[in-house]
């Protein structure tokens, strides 16, 4: 009905969208009437319009009769609907800010001004209803939960937010109480284990646990957010630090602390030799430092399900799982059969095992892992089987079989050169079939060639020289060291050492126990005697003309040797003193020592080069020998001998002319040898005085281990 009287043109009484009085029939449009809108269909209609323009609407009586007007001829709808500007209420003839707001819509369309002022209005309407909504509810709310523990609150994740404090603490010592003594799970690092909560001292504060909650706020955004999150406050603990420091301590040195591991392949034995490689995968290194910090973790989350994560200081290992599982693929079949090495005819086998131990794999700073071999291992395996291959090399020796030495050659020899011999291994182990490794020597020259050794000149006697007297064991251990000084050759600048040529004189050699000086005077030692041939062949290179490097004459004279011409190779004490010699020619020299009967002879080969010839002295400072009491019953008398000093002066020559090479003055100074004397009965005997202090434990020898006066030799050149 409404929507007939808004569009009585729109009537279905005028299906053509026309009527009988159109708004522009009865508005007389620019006349003072009314005006359609044409883009919503609306009226503008001037104040008194319905009254003036209607003649069916009384002014004053509405009643036909009363006023003598016709009854309108056209039906009500077919007159335009008004719409008016406002609702005016029942009796009252204004509209008031809240109809205007919250009352029915105006069928009309406000203008935009009024529309904007309208939306302002309702919305701070609704907006002041609204917070004095919520703040109706916060203060309720305030009000209601003082002193309550705040809500969203867990203790190791125990809700207690919103109750009281006293059902706060029940509520914790029902759920947590059982908790007490369970093993604690603590996690550092790589290693996850358990610490026992009665052990590390750890109890629980209760009412501490609480009162850490605080109190409600009175922020109402944080009353608001407590609605939707929580919030994990921890516990109190009540601890005894000592203890709990203490545990912690050992159960870091105990499953915590640990190297770190590199990656590597290891080997199990599956069957007889043959071997299974698996992966071993690298492992940080940790330490737990900070233990103050592990005791506070501790204290605060040792109830919570998920346990304790303490802090480690981390040492990275430099290998990486993917190249420990690349490494195991390259070792596999290195491992998965024997390698056969051969040598000529000979043959030797390298088992899985064998090959396994050898193996090694070293972490690179790029963190793969290489696969390299211990050659040495190898070589350990195969040495007694293969070794035997191999040959010395042989120098050129002089031989002395008839009346002039001749040369017996030289042999090269042969070694295994082990790392050209590994160097295809991989290759070799890496196949299936043709697992065999060739031997691979390298030549060893010898010391002294063939060629090398003719071209000394070592062709005739240069000089040469005998003593005699030997006898006993003393004469066994001078052809002992005659044998072994025998061959030696002296390159031209070089110098000759004895005992570098003879070497320790052990019985394992041949020597053996002799008194320490001629005429079996002295203690008995190990190689006793040899000085025999150590002064016979000074004094042969002292015909040869060849330079004195060292030596030690005798401490008293012995009549087998020219005065001043001796050398000794034990010292009184037993132990050895060297005599060495210089080749001063421009040939090599060869040694060659033999001994005759009593007697030993010493000669030497090389080119002769000088004329030699020496001058002794006459004796100076010469002193009789004290006499020496003895009474035992092993007492044997001597005759001693007299101490003096005396020169020895050598001129070296040129072999042709006069021309002097060398000229050598050697001052030897010899003790007196003590007369003994035996005696019988009880008195008189040696009283250590007059007769020069002689030691009757050793007749003949007046002088005591280490006695500087016992020798002394002056060199001077001239």
């Amino acid at each position: 009905m409404r929507d007939e009287l808004d569009r009585p043109w729109e009537h279905p009484a005028h299906p053509e969208g026309g009527s009988a009085h159109s708004p522009r029939e009865h508005g007389e449009a620019g006349h003072g009437g009314y005006e359609v809108h044409e883009d919503d269909g609306s009226l503008n209609l001037p104040d008194n319009w319905l009254l003036s323009h209607d003649p069916a609407w009384p002014a004053d009586n509405t009643d036909p009769e009363a006023t003598g007007t016709d009854l309108p001829a056209a039906a009500f709808s077919a007159y335009p609907s008004v719409r008016y500007r406002d609702e005016v209420a029942a009796g009252s003839g204004e509209v008031g800010l809240a109809d205007e707001l919250l009352g029915p819509a105006d069928p009309r369309k406000p203008p935009a001004r009024t529309r904007i002022q309208r939306g302002i209005g309702k919305a701070f309407m609704i907006f002041g209803g609204t917070v004095v909504a919520l703040l109706f509810v916060y203060l309720v709310d305030l009000i209601t939960s003082l002193g309550d523990v705040p809500r969203g609150v867990t203790v190791a994740g125990v809700e207690v937010g919103g109750l009281n404090r006293a059902d706060a603490e029940e509520k914790l010592r029902d759920e947590l109480g059982p908790q007490l003594t369970d093993p604690l799970p603590v996690r550092a690092g790589d290693v996850t284990t358990r610490l026992d909560p009665a052990d590390a001292g750890l109890g629980l504060d209760w009412a501490g646990t609480v009162e850490r909650a605080g109190n409600q706020p009175i922020d109402p955004l944080s009353r608001l957010t407590s609605l939707f999150t929580t919030r994990e406050i921890g516990v109190v603990s009540s601890a005894d630090d000592d203890v709990l420091r203490e545990a912690i301590n050992g159960l870091a040195a105990g499953e915590i602390n640990h190297e770190v591991r590199e990656g590597d392949v290891g080997f199990r034995t599956v069957e007889g030799s043959a071997v299974e490689p698996f992966p071993i995968m690298p492992r940080q290194g940790q330490r737990l430092t900070d233990v103050d910090g592990a005791m506070k973790q501790i204290k605060a989350d040792w109830l919570a399900d998920k346990g304790v994560t303490l802090d480690v200081d981390v040492t990275p290992a430099k290998t990486t799982e993917e190249a420990v599982r690349r490494a195991l693929e390259q070792t596999k079949p290195l491992v998965s059969g024997p390698v056969t090495v051969r040598a000529d005819k000979t043959t030797a086998t390298l088992t899985p095992r064998h090959i396994s131990d050898a193996m090694q794999h070293e972490p690179s700073d790029e963190g793969a892992l290489q696969v390299t071999l211990d050659r040495a291992k190898l070589q350990d395996v195969l040495i007694p089987r293969l070794g035997e291959t191999e040959r010395r090399a042989s120098n050129a020796e002089l031989v002395f079989a008839g009346s002039r030495p001749s040369v017996e050659p030289s042999k090269e020899g042969r070694q295994i050169d082990w790392q050209e011999t590994f160097a295809p291994f991989f290759t070799v182990a890496g196949k299936q079939e043709g697992r065999t490794l060739e031997v691979v020597y390298q030549v060893q020259a010898p010391d002294v060639s063939t060629e090398e050794l003719r071209k000394l000149g070592m062709k005739e006697v240069v000089g040469e020289f005998t003593t005699g007297g030997l006898s006993g064991a003393a004469a066994r251990n001078v052809s002992t060291m005659a044998a072994a000084v025998t061959g030696s050759v002296v390159r031209p600048g070089d110098t000759f050492s004895l005992e570098a040529a003879t070497g320790p004189r052990t019985s394992s050699k041949g020597y053996v126990e002799a008194p320490l000086y001629s005429g079996g005077t002295g203690p008995r030692v190990i190689g006793g005697g040899v000085s025999q041939l150590t002064s016979t062949l000074y004094n042969a290179a002292y015909e040869a003309g060849l330079k004195d490097a060292g030596h030690r004459a005798h401490p008293t004279f012995v009549d087998r040797y020219p005065a001043g011409r001796d050398a000794v190779s034990h010292l009184p004490d037993g132990s050895s003193v060297d005599m060495s010699l210089t080749n001063n020619l421009d040939s090599g020299v060869a040694v060659q020592a033999w001994t005759s009967g009593d007697s030993v002879t010493v000669r030497l080969w090389s080119t002769k080069q000088y004329r030699v010839s020496g001058s002794t002295s006459d004796r100076t400072d010469v002193k009789s020998p004290p006499v020496k009491r003895d009474r035992g019953p092993g007492c044997e008398e001597t005759s001693g001998a007299e101490g003096f000093t005396v020169t020895d002066t050598r001129v070296v020559k040129a072999l042709r002319g006069d021309r002097v090479v060398d000229r050598q003055s050697t001052t030897v100074t010899y003790r007196p040898v003590p007369r003994v004397v035996c005696e019988s009965g009880d008195g008189g005997g040696n009283d250590g005085g007059d007769d020069g202090g002689g030691d009757p434990r050793r007749p003949g020898w007046p002088f005591l281990p280490g006695d500087e006066r016992s020798q002394q030799v002056d060199r001077s050149r001239g």
